[in-house]
């Protein structure tokens, strides 16, 4: 999640009319040339002589492998005199609510570039947890750790999330303890191509959570789940999670998802360094200096950058949009997501093959596909006939015929396709590593979770 500092220039200045909620979208259009690639991937940390997931504040815990990471240029950044981050050319590390640790890339221009940007930070992460005694692990919940063994990290905006969240769902603090993800940040060139994608984005979201189901396993027990990091968004707050039907209605653009966004109910204000609970409350009330924690005050630029960031939706937008389907996987897969949705994205051949694909599916069809999935993977029935593997091995291929016209090459004269080759194995194979995982659960460890550290380790 984001990590915020304080206000200057631009973001400090107060909203004055409704062009200036706009602005945030309209100025992330980019020249083609310009669109760039930026990956989120967030691994859980553990102790390796135990499993135990090591606080912030113990010796040798994340506070250290946070410090620890300086010696390769990365400058901390800190909440209350607390390293809750950092930041550096590749990026930003930042801290999930339990411990999981994220890498938010920079903005890169191929899939080259973003698979040395992971490669490296998991070679730093690694270097630094070998003399810490920490290892790191590639999935998408945690496979065996209860709620309540989980620590929590010193940032505000958690303690505010943490409070709220049973009031809205029953399986949002599962969200922030025990998930993790990989996502896509990616450009567009205007409104009407923003909608594009987004309609495209949204519809075969379903896709990529079949394709990285990586969660089957809790508490050391099958859920009964291919991806339970998915089915979590259905229980965690109505208001701000979900297939956005709207998006797929005649005249939407960045009027619609402003006002969509002004009715998600807020969590915070960042004030003087400090996170100001106001969770339930309406922005709408704040544009009108009625906020009852604020009276009299409206809210600045960066109030609503923030508040765009506590949405959650399958696909969300700020001045970028973000591919949210994904389960956390190993180092292939942090490739393999932001190769998959270039791949549609960002030619227009492919991005007109997959909307072809899914323009005629009804609301009730997308809705079903996105309930479905979660449990279901690559069984799951698709609309129109035949399952989920049919659409997957279609949507692949698409993505790759988009790798190849984009013809970025690497200096061995490789493109971007390579980076698909997991994907490939799962349609080739049907086998989601949910699926292979539930296999060596049930076969070769005998019902041993805890061989997953042994295995599935970065």
């Amino acid at each position: 999640m984001t990590t915020r500092t304080d206000d200057d220039g631009e973001t400090a200045r107060p909203i004055e009319n409704r062009d200036d909620l706009l602005s945030v979208f309209i100025d992330g259009e980019k020249r083609r040339e310009d669109w760039r690639i930026g990956t989120e991937h967030e691994k859980f940390v553990y102790r390796c002589a135990d499993h135990r997931a090591p606080s912030w504040e113990e010796p040798g815990g994340i506070r250290d492998l946070l410090l620890g990471l300086t010696e390769f240029g990365w400058r901390p950044v800190e909440e209350n005199r607390k390293v809750i981050a950092l930041s550096g050319p590749d990026g930003t590390v930042s801290l999930e609510p339990a411990g999981q640790f994220e890498l938010s890339g920079a903005a890169l221009e191929n899939l080259h570039q973003t698979c040395s940007e992971a490669a490296r930070n998991l070679e730093q992460c690694k270097a630094v947890g070998d003399r810490l005694g920490l290892g790191f692990l590639g999935l998408g919940m945690w496979p065996d750790k209860t709620r309540a063994e989980l620590p929590i990290m010193p940032k505000g905006r958690y303690a505010i999330m943490l409070r709220h969240m049973p009031r809205v769902g029953n399986l949002g603090l599962d969200m922030m303890l025990r998930t993790c993800t990989i996502q896509v940040n990616l450009d567009y060139a205007s409104e009407a191509d923003m909608v594009k994608k987004f309609r495209v984005g949204l519809a075969l979201q379903p896709v990529a959570t079949a394709l990285f189901a990586n969660s089957p396993i809790t508490e050391g027990q099958p859920n009964g789940y291919k991806s339970f990091r998915s089915h979590i968004w259905e229980d965690t707050d109505p208001h701000r999670t979900g297939m956005l039907p709207f998006v797929f209605e005649d005249g939407f653009g960045y009027e619609r998802y402003c006002d969509y966004a002004l009715d998600v109910p807020m969590y915070f204000v960042f004030r003087d360094g400090q996170y100001i609970d106001v969770a339930g409350e309406s922005f709408r009330a704040f544009l009108d200096g009625k906020l009852p924690q604020l009276p009299g005050e409206k809210p600045r630029l960066s109030d609503f950058t923030d508040h765009l960031s506590t949405a959650f939706p399958e696909v969300r937008l700020k001045s970028f949009l973000e591919m949210r389907g994904a389960d956390g996987g190993r180092w292939s897969r942090i490739c393999a997501l932001p190769a998959l949705w270039v791949g549609l994205l960002y030619a227009d051949e492919a991005l007109d093959a997959a909307w072809d694909r899914v323009k005629h599916w009804s609301i009730a069809e997308r809705e079903q596909l996105r309930h479905d999935v979660p449990r279901l993977a690559l069984e799951t029935p698709v609309p129109g006939g035949g399952k989920m593997l049919d659409l997957a091995r279609e949507v692949v291929e698409i993505a790759s015929m988009g790798l190849t016209r984009r013809a970025v090459l690497n200096a061995a004269g490789d493109n971007e396709g390579g980076f698909l080759d997991p994907l490939r194995d799962v349609v080739a194979s049907g086998m989601t590593p949910a699926d292979r995982l539930l296999d060596k659960y049930s076969g070769e460890w005998g019902g041993d979770i805890s061989r997953v550290y042994e295995e599935m380790s970065f």
